[in-house]
C-alpha cells in the first residue's frame, strides 16, 4: 500500500542497524541532573543550523513549550499572544501557562494588524507581549507573517517565540521559485532572514529529521535560564540515547545529502499538484509543501468518498479539516521515500472517482 500518512518528511527512518550501539537506552536520572552522551553536540549542531547562538534537547515540544511559557509569562508582566490557529500543543502549554496564573490572549491566524492592534492594547496596560505562534500551518499551506510578528513584537518591547516543527529540515535560506524551500533546511527563521535575540524557537525533530525529541533554541541566556529553571528536567528523563544518536545521523546526512532530498521532494509535490489538478481537485495553498490537501469542485462531501476510492485501491491518505475547522479536504504527506509512479496511481484513482460521482457546483476560494 502506498502510504501518504507518514510526516516523515525527507525519509529518514533510523534503522538500528545505522545506528551505534548504546550501553543504557536511559539513564534513569532527570535531565537536569545528567543527559545522554553527545546532547550537547546535538543541541550545538541544531543552533547553528538555525542560525541561532544556543540550543538544548527534550524529549518533546509538549515538554518544551509546557515549560518556556510558564517561564516567559512569569518573567516582569508579560502576556501571551497566541495565533489562534496555532498547533494544539501550543494551546495545551498555554492552558497550562494560565493555570499558573499567566495571561493569554489569542488573536486571528495569521492576521498581523490584529495582532500589532492586541499588542498595543496588551503594552499600553504595562505588559510585555510573548507573541506565540508556529512557523509554518500545513492547515492552509500557509507561512505564518512572521517579519511581521518579529517587528510588532520588538516595536512592543516583547518576543517572539516560534514552534517549527513544520519547517525544520525542509524550508531554509534563499528561497526563490525555482527553489521554494530554499536551501539548507534550517527553518522559518533562515527562509524569512529574521534574526534577533528576542526570538525563540521549539521544534521537534521528529518530521523533518525522523528523530523523536525536540530542541529549544534562542540567546545563550535563555538557554541558560531554563535550564537551570525549567521544571520538566527536574521531574522527567532527557531525550534517550538512541533518539540523540538518530538526531546526529539526520544532521549529518543532511549536511550531505539534504539539497537531493529536497530537490527529489519539491518535484514529488509539484507532480502531485498538477495531477491531481488534472483530476480535478483544487489545491489549498500555494507552497509545495509535504502536506497538501485538495478540494472538489464537485461539493464538500466528496472528498470521504474519494478517500474511501484511494484505500481501495491501495492509497492510505487523510481526511483533514485544517487550521479553519472546514469542510474535510483530501490529505496526503508526501516524503523523499514516494515514487512517481505512486503519485501517478493517486491521480488515477482521483480521476476515475470523481468520474463516477455526480457534479455539485460549489463556490471555491482556496489561496
Amino acid at each position: 500500500m502506498a502510504d501518504f500518512t507518514s510526516a516523515l518528511y525527507l525519509g529518514l527512518r533510523h534503522a538500528s542497524a545505522s545506528l551505534p550501539a548504546w550501553e543504557a537506552l536511559t539513564l534513569g536520572v532527570p535531565a537536569v541532573l545528567q543527559e545522554p552522551r553527545g546532547a550537547d553536540e546535538v543541541a550545538a549542531g541544531l543552533a547553528r543550523l538555525q542560525g541561532l547562538p544556543a540550543a538544548t534537547l527534550l524529549p518533546s515540544t509538549l515538554h518544551l513549550f509546557w515549560d518556556l511559557l510558564r517561564l516567559m509569562a512569569r518573567d516582569a508582566r508579560s502576556a501571551l499572544l497566541l495565533d489562534a490557529g496555532a498547533y494544539p500543543i501550543l494551546h495545551w502549554a498555554a492552558e497550562g501557562a494560565v493555570a499558573a496564573g499567566a495571561v493569554v490572549h489569542r488573536f486571528a491566524h495569521h492576521d498581523a494588524t490584529a495582532l500589532a492592534q492586541l499588542a498595543r492594547r496588551v503594552a499600553d496596560a504595562g505588559l510585555r507581549p510573548i507573541v506565540v505562534c508556529d512557523g509554518f500551518c500545513p492547515g492552509c499551506n500557509r507561512p505564518a507573517p512572521l517579519p511581521a510578528y518579529a517587528r510588532i513584537a520588538l516595536d512592543c518591547g516583547g518576543s517572539l517565540v516560534l514552534d517549527d516543527t513544520q519547517a525544520l529540515g525542509v524550508l531554509g535560506t534563499s528561497p526563490s521559485i525555482v527553489c521554494p524551500y530554499g536551501h539548507g533546511g534550517g527553518g522559518s527563521l533562515r527562509w524569512h532572514d529574521l534574526a534577533g535575540a528576542d526570538i525563540v524557537v521549539g521544534a521537534s525533530l521528529a518530521k523533518g529529521f525522523g528523530a523523536p525529541l525536540a530542541a529549544l533554541a534562542g540567546s545563550e541566556a535563555l538557554i541558560a535560564r531554563f535550564r537551570r529553571d525549567s521544571e520538566t528536567r527536574v521531574h522527567c528523563s532527557p531525550p534517550s540515547a538512541v533518539a540523540i544518536q538518530a538526531a546526529r545521523r539526520a544532521l549529518d546526512l543532511g549536511a550531505r545529502c539534504g539539497e537531493a532530498w529536497r530537490t527529489r521532494l519539491l518535484r514529488l509535490v509539484l507532480r502531485l499538484r498538477q495531477t491531481l489538478a488534472h483530476a480535478g481537485l483544487v489545491p489549498v495553498g500555494r507552497l509545495p509543501f509535504p502536506v497538501q490537501s485538495f478540494v472538489s469542485r464537485q461539493g464538500p462531501g466528496v472528498a470521504p468518498q474519494l478517500l474511501r476510492r484511494l484505500q481501495a485501491g491501495g492509497v492510505r491518505a487523510l481526511l483533514t479539516s485544517g487550521c479553519q475547522g472546514l469542510a474535510p479536504r483530501l490529505s496526503f504527506i508526501v516524503t523523499a521515500r514516494h515514487t512517481l509512479a505512486q503519485i501517478d496511481r493517486v491521480g488515477q484513482l482521483i480521476a476515475r472517482g470523481a468520474a463516477a460521482l455526480p457534479f455539485l457546483p460549489a463556490a471555491l476560494a482556496i489561496t
